[in-house]
């Protein structure tokens, strides 16, 4: 075997499955531990069974055959397996030269450390959900968007406040081509999750209340946009105009989160933060 072969995504993948295998006891998964065995860890016919496949198939992944493996199969050995958030994203990289869909997990909040970071930005900054459910906020977001804290947490979701809360429309002057920009987003957002069905429940609660979000929605449009500018009507100050910019951060438990930080343009807008935000820039 050269050491190309050794190195290649197959032989990669083969080897992983099997120290992933030889790392747990029958009794991990459930099964019974049976006679003696000659080796540590589970059998080939035991992982397949619990992944639902043959054993042959299972045994060519293996061996770094090439062979097609689906996505539901590799959720299923996954799940086999007993593998972390980063492992399972270690295997469908292997297997399939991209990374898995993202799982939605529901988390209550974000780390302190996170947090510090959004508090020291002088302007606003949020930290959202996948499926757009503000995680955290720091006290410029609040000044300008309101206390998220108020909202209860079914409503503390970025699509949904932009389509049925009206204080928050009359702050966008462009609100229909952002409207309809987020939809895309969000329907992008949707397909890339392991489990839409949250996603879709919101698509259809917001479909019953927004005959604009049916629309656009129908449309199955798509967009990305990690970067970009946002004018907002401040009832105070007045059209203010921010540059945004969201980063992705993993969690280690598999939750992928958004921070977006906001910052005012040059000039006129760049006076009227300053008035907004004075107290708590730096």
């Amino acid at each position: 075997m050269t050491a190309a072969s050794l190195s290649s995504p197959r032989s990669e993948l083969g080897h992983f499955l099997r120290t992933r295998r030889a790392r747990l006891r029958p009794s991990d998964v459930g099964l019974p531990e049976g006679s003696r065995r000659r080796t540590p860890g589970l059998r080939r016919e035991e992982v397949a069974q619990l992944a639902d496949v043959g054993v042959s198939w299972y045994t060519w992944l293996e061996q770094g055959r090439d062979i097609h493996v689906s996505e539901p199969f590799l959720e299923r050995l996954a799940q086999a397996l007993r593998l972390t958030p980063s492992e399972r994203a270690h295997l469908f990289a292997l297997a399939q030269g991209r990374p898995a869909a993202s799982p939605l997990i529901a988390p209550a909040g974000v780390s302190a450390a996170l947090q510090r970071v959004l508090d020291v930005h002088p302007f606003p900054a949020l930290v959202a959900t996948m499926r757009w459910d503000y995680l955290a906020w720091n006290t410029a977001a609040v000044r300008l968007y309101g206390d998220f804290s108020k909202l209860t947490p079914a409503l503390r979701n970025g699509l949904w406040r932009l389509f049925t809360d009206p204080d928050r429309r009359r702050m966008i002057p462009a609100w229909e081509q952002n409207a309809r920009a987020s939809v895309q987003r969000f329907r992008l957002d949707a397909a890339r999750s392991a489990d839409r069905s949250a996603f879709d429940e919101l698509a259809a609660a917001l479909s019953r209340v927004s005959p604009e979000f049916a629309r656009w929605w129908g449309d199955h449009d798509v967009v990305e946009v990690g970067e970009g500018s946002k004018e907002l009507l401040h009832p105070d100050e007045g059209l203010v105009r921010f540059e945004y910019v969201t980063l992705t951060q993993a969690e280690p438990d598999g939750r992928v989160l958004r921070v977006t930080f906001y910052s005012p343009q040059a000039g006129e807008s760049e006076e009227r933060t300053r008035r907004l935000f004075g107290p708590i820039t730096r």
